[in-house]
């Protein structure tokens, strides 16, 4: 009996020995699990450490970029005259207008028709009203050559104060080129820095949606095509100034970005305006070349620019100007030469020339012209 109770007892400690040792087994395995788990998470959350350590270094970063630029236009503005106005299309105060000479681009433009307000991207002055002249300059990158900060030094210098105070001066910037902008505004502002904050200088921007699609008529070579381009593209240039220029005075005179004049061209336009002049002329020329020194009313300015618009793609808009005249002055069948001398005093010439062409490069790429006032 005693052998077989050795047995039995060996047996029963066997089991609870393998028992034991399975339970062991197990519970190590289980602790290694929890360990392999365990430094899983740890080197899972030491990866998001180091991906939130780098995200923060780079807001850092940016964070120091922006304080950087917000510095560094801080620094330009105290620079920049005081009380001048920069605005964008769109951005007008709730309590603030504009005027709706613009709307009759939306007839001859469809796509003009989806916009809102139509609007100068930038206004960079005092938006000077109620004075008796504007003078309107459009100007275009021309490379590496530059003839406005000429053109309107002998415009602005050559007025008296109190000429001054009853005018004002628009550049238009026609280039959808934002550096040429920027040397535009730069330039003004620290040549001209007394115009501007009196308000007799202003820069405006022509806004890029107000373009139609600008291809030529026919068919043609690439250059004569771009050629063809350019001139539709200037006939729109200065349609839109005409159109901004027209509430702000009494008079308007188109000017270009290339020119100078002589010494109190204003007070010659002025006097020769307000003279004994009769009061029913078309528009006056104060110089023979091309849009140069042309004078107008501006409460004809709508008309005129409706009749640029309807045939801005068929010739230049110093052509156009002879057509308009010769629809609206001359008999059918009467030659232009004595339609021009029986209204005489409708279109009215003034001797000597008051302003001169200058620029030799041309706002055409690559083209240069010589051509001179000959009564100058």
């Amino acid at each position: 009996m005693r052998p077989k109770r050795g047995n039995v007892l060996v047996a029963v400690a066997a089991v609870l020995l393998f028992s034991f040792s399975c339970f062991c087994i197990s519970r190590l395995t289980q602790t290694s699990n929890q360990l392999i788990n365990c430094r899983n998470h740890i080197l899972e959350f030491k990866e998001k450490m180091l991906r939130l350590k780098n995200k923060t270094e780079r807001n850092r970063q940016e964070l120091i970029k922006a304080l950087s630029k917000i510095k560094y236009e801080m620094t330009q503005r105290k620079n920049m005259p005081v009380n001048l106005v920069e605005k964008k299309v769109n951005t007008l105060g709730k309590n603030e207008t504009v005027s709706d000479t613009f709307e009759i681009l939306k007839f001859f433009f469809p796509h003009l028709r989806k916009v809102g307000r139509i609007y100068p991207d930038v206004i960079f002055g005092k938006k000077r009203t109620g004075v008796s002249f504007a003078l309107g300059i459009s100007t275009v990158n021309r490379g590496n050559q530059s003839y406005l900060s000429q053109t309107l030094n002998y415009v602005v210098s050559r007025m008296s104060p109190s000429e001054e105070k009853d005018s004002v001066v628009i550049v238009s910037v026609a280039d959808r080129n934002e550096d040429y902008l920027k040397y535009v505004v730069d330039m003004i502002t620290k040549r001209f820095k007394r115009q501007l904050k009196s308000g007799s200088l202003e820069v405006i921007s022509i806004p890029a949606f107000f373009y139609p699609n600008i291809l030529p008529l026919t068919q043609s070579t690439e250059d004569s095509g771009k050629l063809e381009s350019w001139r539709i593209k200037q006939v729109l240039d200065f349609c839109f100034l005409m159109l901004y220029a027209q509430p702000k005075a009494k008079y308007y005179l188109q000017l270009e970005d290339d020119i100078i004049a002589k010494k109190m061209y204003f007070t010659k336009i002025t006097d020769f305006v307000r003279s004994g002049t009769s009061n029913n002329w078309f528009y006056i020329e104060f110089s023979i070349l091309g849009f140069i020194g042309k004078l107008f009313k501006s409460e004809d300015l709508t008309d005129f620019v409706r009749f640029f618009l309807m045939f801005y793609k068929d010739k230049p808009i110093d052509l156009l100007l002879g057509d308009i005249f010769q629809v609206k002055m001359c008999d059918p069948g009467e030659t232009p030469e004595k339609c021009a001398e029986r209204n005489k005093h409708i279109r009215i010439r003034y001797k000597p020339s008051l302003f001169q062409h200058v620029g030799i490069q041309s706002s055409f790429p690559g083209r240069e012209q010589y051509s001179k006032d000959i009564y100058y």
